[in-house]
């Protein structure tokens, strides 16, 4: 963590303690998902050169729901949504290639790809369409499906995706300083494990910025063919995606409805789950 994260951390700490009327504001909060409930079917399924875990819930209940996540986590992070939603609906929550379980099996991720193992994933379990609700890349993704396998989809709730990078506040750096050098830092021949460890979480994250900086890359025209009911959903304090972006994307695609989430940032879902499972809820009323 940066020094400026640090202290940052350490301001928020401050606030929350000594001044409770300045309570850090549930935009600013990090809330950490509780467990995942038993699953009624879980497992890795063999897709496209990768070994995928998945996870059903409320198998056999209502119509299905597929949850994708966002980057460099985990379907782990939809704990807060998958009690409520598998209640009157099948729930199918995965782990994206190179993320969670998941393998990998590229060197170099893709949006498409991604997209892909899904729609494999789908085949695989015998589901045909499905309401998919995705955060950040799973929203991404969904955009994706939406475009090649619009068969597939009843509904796509798209939670702050971008269509180009230039959607995020902020392009990542996609060439960072060269480690090979870091792999024994004591001096000795013998290679550190623990460095090692870090070079390996330091290079699956320097996949992902070379990722972020350079996808998605899909057009106007490209949003103008889903016609598939679609929610561009936002929160209105989100530090990832510009707001005019998101408003674009629900400007250009036939139909869709712009959501903005009240008095939360990027990850609504964890922040503000009763106002979430409205949000879905309403989408899926229509």
């Amino acid at each position: 963590m940066s020094t400026f994260r640090h202290a940052l951390a350490a301001i928020c700490l401050l606030i929350g303690t000594a001044a409770p009327a300045l309570a850090v504001p549930t935009w600013q909060r990090s809330a950490v998902p509780p467990p995942m409930p038993p699953a009624d079917e879980s497992g890795f399924a063999d897709v496209d050169g990768i070994s995928m875990f998945y996870s059903i819930y409320g198998k056999g209940k209502g119509s299905p729901i597929l949850l994708i996540h966002g980057g460099l986590s985990s379907g782990d992070v939809w704990s807060f949504e998958v009690p409520t939603l598998s209640k009157g609906h099948e729930v199918v929550v995965a782990d994206s290639r190179g993320q969670g379980r998941s393998t990998h099996g590229l060197s170099r991720l893709t949006y498409h790809q991604m997209a892909e193992d899904y729609v494999a994933l789908l085949a695989r379990l015998g589901i045909g369409k499905v309401t998919l609700v995705g955060w950040s890349d799973g929203a991404i993704i969904g955009l994706d499906i939406a475009i090649h396998h619009p068969q597939l989809l009843d509904r796509l709730f798209a939670h702050a995706p971008n269509v180009t990078p230039a959607g995020l506040t902020t392009i990542p750096e996609i060439d960072p300083p060269p480690l090979s050098d870091m792999l024994s830092l004591d001096g000795s021949d013998k290679p550190d494990p623990d460095a090692k460890a870090w070079l390996k979480q330091e290079a699956r994250e320097r996949v992902f910025r070379r990722l972020w900086a350079t996808e998605p890359n899909y057009t106007d025209a490209d949003l103008a063919k889903i016609h598939v009911p679609t929610a561009i959903v936002i929160g209105d304090h989100d530090p990832v995606i510009r707001p005019e972006h998101a408003a674009h994307i629900a400007k250009t695609i036939p139909g869709a409805k712009l959501v903005v989430l009240k008095g939360v940032g990027h990850p609504a879902l964890s922040q503000d789950p009763r106002q979430y499972l409205k949000a879905i809820a309403d989408f899926m009323d229509g």
